[in-house]
C-alpha cells in the first residue's frame, strides 16, 4: 500500500488505511486489545510544502490550521480523541514525565518520554530519523512512549522508562511489551569516533561489535535499532516481548521524514500510544 522498503520479511508492522489516512501499527500490540496506537507518514494530512501533507509537529514552521485539522485526521484514523493528545518538546533529554488526567493537552518541556495509567490520554512524541520507544504493561495497565536518539539511546532512554513506569504504577518489567518504532538504520546512519566512545563507556564490550564498526574513511555505522534492543533487555523486558523495526526512515524519505535525507526543511513523524477507556 505504502511502497516501503523493508529491511527483513518480518512481520512487524500492519499498513492501515482508515479514512485516508495511513499509519503503522503493530500486531504484538494490536494482539493486547487494550492500547490505541500507530505511527504515522508523510501521508493523509493538508499541509503544504516541506511538511506536506501530514506533519502535527508545531517546530516545523507549519500553518496552525493544517497542524489542527491533521491532528483532527490521525486521531480519527487511530481511535483516540485530539483533545485527549499530551506532546514532549524533545531536546535529547532522558527526562520522562508522569502524565496525569489533568495534563490534556498539554505539552512537556524539556522532554523526551511520558508514562501514563489513564485510560483515554494518548501519548504524542515525534521523529524524523530516532527511534521511537513504545512500552504497554498488560497487567498493570499502564503504557510508555520515549523518544531516543543517539544521546538518549546511550544514557539508556528504554530503561529509564521502564523504571518510572515502575515507580509510578509497579509494573514489572517482565510482563511490558515492547516495540523500537521506524528510524535510521546501521547501513545509513554514519558517526564520528566522538559518538562511538560514549557507546564503548555505556554498553558492554561483549555487545559492542553488535553495534557498530569502523570504515576506512575512520567513521563509523552505528545500530541505533540493536543498541536499543540491549537498553530494553538490561532493563529486564523479555526478548520475545520486544518487536524491533525493519523499516528506516532514512531508506523511505518519500514516505516518512528523515532529518539525514531532507535537514530541517520538512515535517515530523508522530508517535502515538493510548490505554482504551
Amino acid at each position: 500500500m505504502l511502497g516501503l522498503k523493508y529491511k527483513n520479511q518480518d512481520r512487524i508492522f500492519d499498513e492501515k488505511l482508515v479514512n485516508g489516512v495511513p499509519y503503522l501499527s503493530y500486531p504484538i500490540f494490536e494482539s493486547l486489545g487494550i492500547v490505541h496506537h500507530g505511527f504515522s507518514t508523510r501521508f493523509g494530512g493538508v499541509s503544504r510544502g516541506n511538511c506536506a501533507s501530514m506533519n502535527i509537529s508545531t517546530t516545523r514552521g507549519d500553518d496552525p490550521a493544517a497542524i489542527k485539522e491533521n491532528t483532527r485526521r490521525i486521531a480519527s484514523a487511530i481511535g483516540v480523541e485530539p483533545e485527549n493528545m499530551v506532546f514532549t518538546h524533545q531536546t535529547h533529554t532522558v527526562n520522562v514525565a508522569v502524565v496525569k488526567e489533568k495534563d490534556e493537552g498539554r505539552r512537556f518541556p524539556e522532554t523526551d518520554g511520558m508514562v501514563t495509567d489513564v485510560p483515554g490520554i494518548c501519548l504524542v512524541t515525534f521523529y524524523a530519523d530516532c527511534v521511537p520507544l513504545y512500552f504497554v504493561d498488560p497487567v498493570k495497565k499502564a503504557i510508555g512512549l520515549s523518544h531516543s536518539g543517539w544521546r538518549g539511546t546511550v544514557r539508556k532512554m528504554g530503561k529509564v522508562t521502564v523504571e518510572k513506569m515502575r515507580e509510578a504504577y509497579g509494573c514489572k518489567p517482565e510482563d511490558i511489551v515492547a516495540a523500537i518504532g521506524p528510524s535510521i538504520c546501521q547501513d545509513c546512519y554514519e558517526v564520528s569516533g566522538d559518538v562511538i566512545e560514549e557507546f564503548q563507556k555505556n554498553f558492554k564490550m561483549e555487545i559492542l561489535p553488535e553495534l557498530f564498526y569502523r570504515k576506512e574513511n575512520g567513521k563509523y555505522q552505528l545500530n541505533l535499532w540493536k543498541a536499543n534492543e540491549e537498553v530494553l533487555l538490561e532493563a529486564g523486558i523479555k526478548k520475545e516481548k520486544i518487536a524491533v523495526t525493519n523499516v528506516c526512515t532514512h531508506c523511505n524519505p518519500n514516505v516518512l521524514f528523515s532529518h539525514r535525507t531532507m535537514g530541517d526543511r520538512r515535517g515530523n513523524l508522530s508517535a502515538f500510544l493510548a490505554l482504551k477507556k
